[in-house]
């Protein structure tokens, strides 16, 4: 039996430690917040009412709050990764993102926000999500991508590779782009649209940002993962290498966090469709005011030698 790429088992209990550990202050909500504001904003721009949405995954409730505050006397609902306390207006449940337990065309609006880059299952997922669509309805998401701590990346292998003659999977191999927008169109969404931002965070030290990982429950769950504890001088190499690769002039050090923000419609004969090639009624010449170059027009090379 093939290993799965996530222990989301581990993830959860990970997760269920960075919120629970409250003396270090808890979740380090930083991103989701961002993340949680930029949602508010795409929404504030989509002309459509909805009168049921669902939440999933999503590592804190602050995407159905926006959801309960912009669906006012709608059905909320949240799948969360952990049991957490009823919020007014919200119904909520633990749920397996990968197991929706959610009818067919029963939702107007689905989000999701920093959760989907850990499931195994990725396109199955988005499947199911297009099926509790109904026609017609949205699905807004943001997850880490590609470029996500590409330094940390770096110096862990260049690190491992010196200390231990070899590499180990450390940090999870987050989708790109073009990877997720055909993800979109395979699990049969219509007007699918991929969009990429990225968020840069500085640090005293690389043990910082590992602080702050574990703050967020993304510490390293990739199942292949080595189960040997890391070595400290493996790990006080990969600090020296990160801070001398990816310092700025005052000595602080970057992170880099790609945030992917997808959206997509379950298919409605109102929707927009594209045209079929030929069908255009005017010439792209005509309205640039330029002349069309066609096989018959193009000069003779010889004539301009």
């Amino acid at each position: 039996m093939d290993t799965p790429l996530f222990d989301t088992a581990l993830a959860r209990r990970r997760l269920a430690r960075a919120h629970a550990n409250g003396s270090a202050g808890g979740y380090a909500d930083f991103l989701l917040a961002r993340a949680a504001e930029d949602l508010d904003d795409r929404l504030g721009t989509v002309l459509r009412s909805f009168s049921s949405a669902l939440d999933l995954g999503t590592p804190t409730p602050a995407a159905a709050r926006i959801l309960a505050r912009r669906i006012d006397g709608g059905r909320i609902l949240r799948l969360a990764p952990l049991p957490e306390a009823a919020e007014p207006g919200i119904a909520g449940a633990v749920a397996d993102p990968e197991a929706l337990p959610v009818a067919a065309a029963s939702l107007d609006l689905a989000v999701s926000l920093l959760a989907l880059q850990g499931v195994n299952d990725l396109p199955g997922t988005l499947v199911q999500l297009r099926r509790a669509l109904k026609p017609d309805g949205l699905f807004l998401g943001c997850l880490l991508g590609g470029a996500t701590l590409t330094e940390l990346r770096q110096s862990f292998a260049a690190a491992e590779s010196e200390m231990e003659g070899g590499i180990s999977p450390r940090v999870a191999p987050f989708a790109a782009v073009r990877e997720v927008g055909g993800l979109l169109q395979r699990a049969g969404f219509a007007l699918p649209v991929v969009d990429s931002e990225t968020v840069t965070v500085r640090y005293a030290d690389p043990f910082g940002l590992m602080r702050d990982l574990r703050a967020m429950g993304l510490t390293n769950a990739l199942g292949e993962r080595r189960r040997t504890p890391l070595r400290r001088d493996t790990l006080l190499r990969a600090a020296g290498i990160y801070a001398t690769r990816f310092a700025d002039p005052d000595g602080r050090v970057r992170a880099t966090f790609e945030l992917l923000w997808l959206s997509g419609w379950a298919p409605h004969e109102s929707q927009q469709k594209p045209l079929r090639p030929g069908s255009a009624q005017a010439r792209l010449a005509d309205a640039l005011g330029t002349q069309e170059i066609t096989p018959e027009t193009m000069p003779d090379e010889r004539s301009t030698r």
